[in-house]
């Protein structure tokens, strides 16, 4: 608290570090160091942390079972209190936002309500391991949400596509008409980005899955720690091997948010297309009402806002992650008050992807195909020209003179302003003598389309086992659903925002 002067007292609130300083910091000091609106959404994983510590300095013998089980059920009744906004009075209970940090606040509350055990729980560790620590298990987490959400997402796209085998589609290169695919090809597309991003986050987790806590301010502890324990509490896979190098990490982040901006590109690329396909031109999707909205002032229109604005978002996602690798571009080991500014960074990216994945989700899933417009969008723009080259390529003719040869005929459908499947034979015949009058069945934008059976084509034959492979990627990952408690997580954050 401030006294006349401006300046933060010591109590058993004050910062972890007050010891050191007769007077206290002054009021605005303080005001700009805290961390703890960010950092007060890792209140649970903060006491899950205390916890296993608190059982390895008793199986240590740092601390008695007494004073180990006096910290954890004073933990135990701070988490409970958090969730729930009470205490066993009745009485609010809340993040004391005067806090330095989340991590002064949880040790202070567990102090005041169990005494002098409370003051050993932080025996062995320093605020830079423990910060690690909190970031480290919060990140596990939210990998597992995120990937749960993207392997939602994928469901969703698959379950769009084995509806929409036959189902007619033009191709894009350049934004001009290329070649006939289905709807199914082009969704599974998507879909295939998204497990791309899916891998690559679960692979992320390898690297974040192992435990820091031990390594102290930079040199570990004189103490008999048992890191291994610990770590095994936390259900890491094992234990960082350099201390130095541990307090001063912040790759997890840098990584995970690479993999972040990666997954909202891939979003805002998906939503680029759903908002051209949702014009008046293309007309390919139209969108539930839910997930459009009106103008103020032209009363017709229905807007793909959603679309856009994920497709908006992206910006500020790279921006997070450009600011994170900035921030530790020109930091000397091992840790750095700057690394505090971690936090606010990753969690504005992930929050925005996160809420993006599910807009996306929802908006697809609840979207109505406009199959007939987009089956008549492949009948013009000359998609089937390779088809026509390909057809004299199987009777033996060079690709590179088959080209030219259907590069003319193409030439000549727009003098007259005809398409190819409309020329008269007369015409092919003229170009070549390969031709025969089976050209007009092979030509068709179904043909085009069925005809390519090679493995990640177009053909519902190919695409089926797509969905086949996708399908099993999502069943194999089922079992990687969050703990029901552990959403509750964010609780304590989203309380502080209503």
């Amino acid at each position: 608290m401030a006294n006349s002067h401006g300046t933060i007292t010591t109590d058993n609130h004050a910062a972890l570090w007050h010891g050191r300083f007769l007077e206290g910091p002054d009021a605005a000091a303080v005001n700009f160091e805290t961390s703890i609106n960010d950092d007060m959404r890792m209140a649970m994983v903060d006491i899950q942390g205390s916890i296993a510590h608190a059982k390895m300095l008793c199986k240590q013998n740092l601390i008695s079972k007494d004073e180990m089980d006096a910290i954890i059920n004073g933990l135990n009744s701070i988490k409970t209190d958090l969730l729930k906004g009470k205490d066993k009075n009745g009485n609010p209970f809340k993040v004391d936002l005067s806090a330095e940090d989340i991590h002064s606040f949880i040790e202070a509350t567990l102090t005041d309500r169990v005494g002098e055990p409370g003051k050993k729980v932080h025996t062995g560790r320093s605020r830079n391991d423990q910060i690690a620590l909190d970031e480290r298990l919060y990140l596990k987490h939210q990998i597992k949400m995120l990937k749960k959400e993207l392997v939602q997402l994928i469901n969703v796209l698959v379950n769009i596509a084995s509806e929409n085998k036959d189902t007619l589609i033009p191709g894009f290169t350049h934004m001009q008409h290329a070649q006939p695919v289905t709807l199914a090809h082009h969704v599974c597309a998507w879909a295939w980005m998204f497990y791309r991003d899916a891998d690559r986050i679960s692979d992320a987790f390898k690297r974040v899955d192992l435990s820091p806590i031990g390594a102290g301010a930079l040199a570990t502890s004189g103490l008999p720690l048992n890191r291994e324990f610990e770590a095994e509490l936390n259900e890491f896979s094992g234990v960082t091997a350099n201390s130095l190098d541990t307090v001063s990490d912040r790759d997890y982040y840098l990584e995970v948010a690479s993999d972040l901006s990666m997954i909202q590109m891939h979003l805002s690329r998906a939503c680029e297309e759903i908002v051209y396909w949702s014009t008046t031109e293309f007309n390919f999707i139209d969108l539930s009402e839910k997930w459009s909205t009106g103008s103020s002032i032209m009363p017709q229109k229905k807007n793909p806002d959603f679309a856009e604005l994920i497709r908006g978002k992206t910006g500020r996602v790279y921006g997070d992650m450009v600011a994170l690798f900035t921030m530790m571009k020109g930091l000397p080991l091992s840790y750095d008050r700057d690394m505090q500014e971690d936090k606010a960074s990753f969690f504005e990216a992930y929050d925005t992807v996160i809420s993006s994945v599910r807009i996306f989700r929802e908006m697809v899933r609840t979207a109505k195909w406009n199959k007939d417009v987009m089956a008549k969008g492949c009948e013009g723009g000359y998609l089937n020209a390779t088809d026509v080259a390909d057809y004299l390529v199987r009777k033996g003719l060079p690709f590179r003179t088959a080209h030219g040869v259907s590069a003319g005929l193409v030439r000549i459908g727009i003098e007259q302003n005809l398409k190819l499947e409309e020329l008269d034979f007369s015409e092919y015949e003229k170009a070549s003598p390969l031709f025969e009058k089976d050209i007009y069945d092979l030509i068709t934008p179904k043909n085009c389309v069925e005809i390519r059976t090679v493995t990640g084509g177009p053909a519902s034959s190919a695409v089926q086992k797509q969905i086949d492979s996708l399908k099993n990627f999502i069943s194999s990952n089922k079992s990687d659903d969050v703990d029901s408690e552990e959403d509750d997580w964010d609780l304590i954050f989203e309380n502080y925002y209503k």
